[in-house]
């Protein structure tokens, strides 16, 4: 996840209020203004002493911002930057921020040598996009692969503990998550934003699965169900695999009447399945093949939905080399 700093130089009290509505991460400000700028949201000010911005027209720059990482500095480089002097820095630091003065700018910055600046830096000349911006580079979590997955059996499964994940996002049709029993096949279920005549819809809400399911959060990482609080961010998933972040506001964890979902996705070394406990009401659902949200109770052996496939190994959610079999 890039971080988004907009840099107020000059200060301008109407341009540092959108970057606060935008969602930056901090704004970039000398430091006669940083106690205006606070007053204007709980924010993070860096001044330019605390991340110099650095002009790259010849060799010598490129040295002279390798210099300043060395020293302890956060390096920018200034607006007009050049890909191959980029290329030459990132080599050699851990992290580089790059001023950006359009989405264009930006969306080149944040790919550079497929890694990229670790922060980018909006100019005031770049303020009409930085909503854009921060919704690409900060919320997006790339795009994710997703198979076509058939099912092969929906059981009822007894009671369990099952967790309603709130965000304080409204999803939209085709969003969710994914979830199943093991990190290596999860299930894209969709978020309640389909009404009808007995419950309105809920669009904030992913009525998830059981508490031990794992759930695809943002970083490549995974984390129980029933671990998730407010304020930890969650991935969210729609039919086309674009990904964004969502940030809990609450977690219900209640006992409810349960399904058992398996699944298979057909691949050149033969099936492989998945399995995901989810609650027995109509208003929970997947997403079918077309992108289309499925209730569990119309589900039948033989429908076609949406899953992701991956190599299984997590050590507190962290991806791991390790041979594991989840069932």
């Amino acid at each position: 996840m890039k971080k988004i700093i907009f840099k107020a130089i000059p200060f301008d009290k109407n341009l540092v209020t959108l970057a606060l509505e935008s969602g930056v991460d901090a704004v970039l400000s000398d430091e006669e203004y940083k106690k205006d700028i606070e007053a204007l949201g709980r924010v993070t000010v860096v001044t330019p002493d605390e991340m110099p911005c650095v002009a790259v027209n010849e060799k010598a720059d490129e040295e002279s911002a390798v210099e300043l990482y060395k020293k302890g500095k956060s390096v920018c480089l200034q607006a007009g930057w050049e890909i191959i002097p980029v290329e030459n820095i990132l080599a050699q630091v851990d992290s580089l921020a790059l001023e950006a003065e359009s989405l264009d700018r930006a969306r080149l910055a944040a790919g550079v040598l497929e890694r990229g600046a670790d922060i980018i830096v909006v100019t005031p000349e770049g303020a009409a996009d930085l909503k854009q911006i921060v919704a690409e580079l900060k919320l997006s979590q790339g795009k994710m692969e997703l198979q076509k997955a058939k099912v092969t059996s929906i059981e009822p499964a007894g009671l369990g503990h099952r967790v309603c994940v709130d965000t304080t996002s409204m999803l939209k049709k085709g969003q969710g998550m994914l979830t199943g029993n093991s990190s290596a096949f999860s299930f894209l279920v969709h978020a309640e934003t389909e009404s009808n005549p007995y419950v309105a819809a809920r669009p904030f809400r992913v009525n998830a699965g059981a508490v031990h399911a794992y759930a695809q959060m943002p970083g490549d990482r995974t984390t129980y169900l029933e671990e998730l609080s407010s304020g930890t961010e969650v991935l969210i998933v729609d039919a086309q695999g674009n990904t964004s972040v969502a940030v809990v506001g609450r977690s219900k964890v209640e006992v409810r009447p349960m399904l058992l979902i398996t699944a298979e996705v057909a691949t050149p070394n033969g099936p492989i399945a998945g399995k995901v406990f989810l609650q027995n009401a109509e208003t929970i659902r997947v997403v079918s093949s077309q992108g289309e949200p499925v209730s569990v109770v119309t589900l039948e052996p033989g429908d076609e939905i949406l899953c992701r496939i991956d190599d299984a190994g997590r050590h507190f959610g962290m991806r791991i080399k390790e041979e594991i079999v989840e069932e």
